[in-house]
């Protein structure tokens, strides 16, 4: 990747409902701890790359990039995708390109606005066939668990022993979201309050993320202008991503998320770092599920095999998952389950929260990592799997 892209300050709200907050505010309020961290203002920004997902539907915007611009009184080029992760893959073509120096990535979501249509949304624009066919949102979380098991050949002590690494998923992220200011879920939970709320089902209430508002920023900008600015600039290495059929049901394996694994490998060639050496790991807990499945996808863990290393790390009072050896940090601020789930913010966030681990700047919540290179990695879903995207960054440049 030539002249890679850098990340020179981040921004963020408190995930939660902020149903009394116009979505302007939660916005601005982003904008401006990340403006305040790198001393850029609005006339400096040559373009802005913005993610909503249901604004349009929760909050009756027509045009979102005209609200933008009237919001920060700017005329520059605005683009609006689904997720965070699109909007900064973009930004990061045009900076490489050489069109921009300087852009604004952010995400905004106001899910409380429509709270009595907002689970319908959910699953119709994830997944219609499911929906007509009288589904939930959760539903096809636990088609995937009951075909894991099924391909894998879970069962007996094994089968009761994945039940409860899925529960220490919730527990851990919990945990985690503890020393997260901005997260949504501030509260200790246990296994078994986790496995109770299952009530005989696959999984329950402590097994998804919630629906959240919130607002997340970046400043993105070519290398020159970045070792300007700073002298410890956090490089995105590579962004991946792929596409898999809308509809679940009629993919190949539902075991899996196909288009996490071609992301990964797309972003991986570029960056030239290999799955078996990221520290870090922002995963797409929309579910317990996911988080499990999806270390497999991406390369970090064997098919098969990730809930042993689940089980066995917090078994043994683990703050990290040790895979085959090595020690893996997986959702340090919370993850989806408990830091907040906005989704054309929740991109944001994770970027967020890798950002200041490779920075140590991460407070309580920050994690040791061996010597350098450092590098962290975020996955981020539109839909159930639909599609995927895969973004690495490094400290330093390769």
């Amino acid at each position: 990747m030539e002249n890679r892209p850098a990340i020179v300050a981040v921004g963020r709200t408190k995930f939660g409902e902020h149903y009394g907050k116009e979505p302007e505010k939660l916005i601005e309020e982003a904008w401006l701890a990340a403006s305040n961290e790198c001393n850029i203002e609005r006339k400096h920004l040559q373009a802005c790359y913005m993610s909503d997902c249901f604004l349009p539907i929760t909050n009756k915007l027509g045009l979102e990039e005209g609200f933008l611009s009237e919001l920060t009184e700017l005329h520059v080029p605005m683009e609006i995708t689904r997720s965070f992760s699109a909007a900064l893959m973009t930004a990061c073509h045009a900076i490489q390109a050489g069109i921009y120096d300087t852009v604004l990535v952010g995400g905004i979501e106001k899910m409380s606005d429509r709270w009595d249509k907002i689970r319908d949304d959910l699953m119709l624009l994830d997944d219609p066939w499911s929906y007509y066919a009288g589904g939930t949102p959760e539903s096809n979380h636990e088609l995937m668990m009951r075909a894991y098991i099924q391909k894998h050949g879970i069962k007996g002590e094994e089968l009761e022993q994945l039940k409860i690494a899925l529960a220490q998923v919730s527990v851990k992220n919990h945990a985690n979201a503890i020393k997260n200011k901005y997260a949504q879920f501030q509260r200790k939970i246990s296994v078994d309050q986790v496995i109770n709320a299952r009530k005989y089902k696959p999984l329950g209430l402590y097994d998804f993320a919630p629906m959240s508002d919130g607002a997340t920023t970046l400043v993105l900008t070519s290398e020159t202008v970045a070792n300007k600015m700073t002298n410890r600039p956090v490089f995105v290495l590579a962004c991946g991503s792929a596409t898999d059929y809308l509809n679940y049901s009629a993919r190949a394996d539902l075991s899996r998320f196909y288009a996490a694994e071609l992301a990964m490998k797309a972003a991986s060639q570029t960056a030239k770092v290999a799955p078996s050496e990221l520290q870090l790991l922002e995963l797409n807990d929309q579910s317990t599920m996911m988080e499990m499945v999806t270390l497999e996808d991406i390369g970090v863990c064997r098919p098969g095999t990730a809930w042993k290393s689940i089980y066995q790390s917090y078994k043994n009072n683990q703050l990290a998952y040790d895979v085959e050896g090595k020690q893996v940090y997986v959702n340090t601020n919370g993850g989806l389950k408990a830091d907040g789930n906005p989704l054309g913010a929740t991109g944001g966030a994770q970027i967020y929260e890798i950002y200041r681990q490779l920075r140590g700047e991460a407070e309580e919540r920050q994690v040791k990592l061996p010597a350098l290179p450092k590098y962290g990695a975020v996955v981020e879903f539109e839909g159930f799997g639909t599609k995927a995207y895969v973004s690495i960054l490094g400290e330093k440049k390769q």
